[in-house]
């Protein structure tokens, strides 16, 4: 994984020439904080624009404050560009999965039998339990989201359910198997850059993912028993009469989900899994709804636009297949972008290094790596920096306290993997938004926030909750026994 070989500038290899100081570190943080303000949540703006400030302003404090060269500046950019590669690879195959699923049946099949099956009341939960199921089962969130997500989706919207919840309870679902999952590229990496052993990492997040997934899914019922309601007399009937009279429903539909969810248990990677499923979903299309080879590709391009009789299910299979990417993929470009510029001057490690000077106990030492790994996601928009910046940087400390790895990658992964999809420009929350056709958050009333999943979307905000009661109650760090029979041995001799 490419993202394994990134080594990230740490506060002691900045020459002090070049090193910025905490207040010229600011500057561009600062700028970041009141352009993403004032440009997307005043003015109303797609955040491209004000992305496109934030890497203008990071790129002259380099250039005139720091000395650096446009090579530094491009270097750090491309940098991080490399890094997000495989998720910007998946972007473009998903919108195009989505849509040849809907062409091939898969996704209305999902959604005619998922009426049949579940209720209003415990929906909600429901969801959340399967997407932590899958997202285990195949070590992805993202294809959880795009694959079972959408179907999901329809299934809430034809309950009655608002999609904002749905979607919430899709990806608190969703990160929390992906946490747990040994095929994991996140958990692997947060493993990896602790120096950490893989399963040691993942027994070590078991007790704080199980109790936030819990309370999850615990508010998920009472929010469902709420946001139910009466469906519209004949309304179910209506959305499957519409599917069934659109696509054929044999079991030949889920062919794609078969084969998608089949290589990711035989443990082949995301990225050829996705593209797989791609092939199956055009050739379902082909051989099951009869639609020409040709058509079936362009499907592939340009998305569907079914005419099923009724409006509500046009809308939720309405998708724009790879020649929509373009507006998500912009947005994550702009933000790896700002999030290398920002590291290759050295402001992440400038931030990083005053933190850890305000660590005074094993405690603080925890809920700092939490809200580094936090703060990391806000500025560079990627969960792969979030965990390699701040594992890469404190684990000497975890050293020094005599604390074992798992703490530190406990700590920068349960804080650092969900909370992406909370910050609107975050490559992770763009994708979700854009697979789930739910805006991440909007504070242009009070109406629209409560329209967005930030809300609902529990798991992201219980996970570091429960990271940091625990740190307080002295739960989430554990003494290195090895360095502790070094230290007694010292101490003999």
């Amino acid at each position: 994984m490419a993202s394994l070989d990134f080594e990230p500038l740490t506060y002691d290899e900045l020459s002090p020439e070049r090193r910025p100081t905490l207040a010229q570190a600011l500057v561009p943080v600062l700028g970041v904080i009141v352009f993403l303000g004032i440009g997307s949540g005043y003015l109303g703006l797609a955040p491209h624009a004000p992305l496109l400030w934030s890497i203008v302003l990071t790129g002259l404090v380099g250039y005139f404050w720091l000395d650096l060269s446009w090579d530094d500046l491009y270097d750090g950019m491309a940098n991080s560009l490399l890094m997000g590669l495989q998720a910007l690879l998946i972007l473009f195959t998903i919108y195009a999965l989505i849509a040849t699923w809907v062409s091939a049946g898969t996704i209305p099949g999902m959604m005619y039998y998922g009426l049949s099956i579940l209720t209003p009341e415990v929906f909600l939960p429901v969801t959340a339990i399967l997407a932590a199921l899958v997202a285990f089962s195949i070590g992805s969130s993202w294809t959880t989201a795009g694959t079972l997500g959408v179907a999901f989706i329809g299934i809430g919207s034809g309950l009655g359910i608002p999609a904002p919840m749905t979607a919430g309870a899709i990806l608190s679902g969703a990160y929390a198997g992906d946490k747990q999952s040994p095929l994991s590229d996140t958990t692997n990496l947060a493993a990896a850059v602790t120096n950490t052993d893989l399963f040691d990492h993942i027994r070590a997040m078991r007790t704080g993912t199980v109790v936030a997934l819990g309370l999850s899914i615990i508010l998920y019922a009472v929010l469902g028993l709420r946001a139910g309601g009466a469906i519209p007399e004949g309304q179910v009937a209506e959305i499957q009469g519409a599917l069934a009279g659109t696509y054929s429903l044999s079991p030949l539909v889920f062919l794609p989900l078969v084969v998608t969810f089949g290589l990711a248990l035989y443990g082949y990677p995301a990225l050829p899994s996705l593209v797989a499923g791609v092939f199956a979903g055009v050739f379902t299309t082909f051989a099951v709804q009869g639609v020409g080879f040709t058509a079936a590709w362009d499907v592939f391009l340009i998305g569907t636009e079914p005419q099923t009789g009724t409006k509500l299910v046009n809308k939720l299979l309405h998708v724009d297949g790879l020649s929509g990417s373009a507006w998500t993929i912009t947005v994550v470009v702009a933000a790896l972008a700002l999030g290398g510029i920002l590291e290759g001057i050295g402001v992440l490690a400038v931030l990083a290094h005053h933190l850890v000077q305000a660590v005074r106990s094993s405690t603080s030492l925890v809920v700092s790596s939490g809200l580094s790994a936090i703060l990391v996601n806000v500025f560079s928009a990627q969960q792969y920096m979030a965990i390699v910046i701040p594992g890469m940087t404190l684990r000497n400390l975890y050293d020094d306290y005599d604390l074992e790895s798992s703490d530190l990658s406990r700590a920068v992964e349960a804080a650092g993997t969900p909370t992406g999809a909370l910050i609107p420009w975050h490559a992770g929350a763009v994708y979700m938004s854009s697979a789930l056709d739910v805006t991440t958050l909007s504070l242009a009333s009070w109406s629209a926030f409560w329209g967005s999943y930030f809300p609902y979307y529990f798991f992201a905000f219980l996970s570091p909750l429960v990271l940091f009661v625990m740190a307080l109650t002295g739960r989430a760090t554990t003494p290195n026994d090895a360095a502790d029979s070094s230290a007694t041995v010292a101490a003999d001799d």
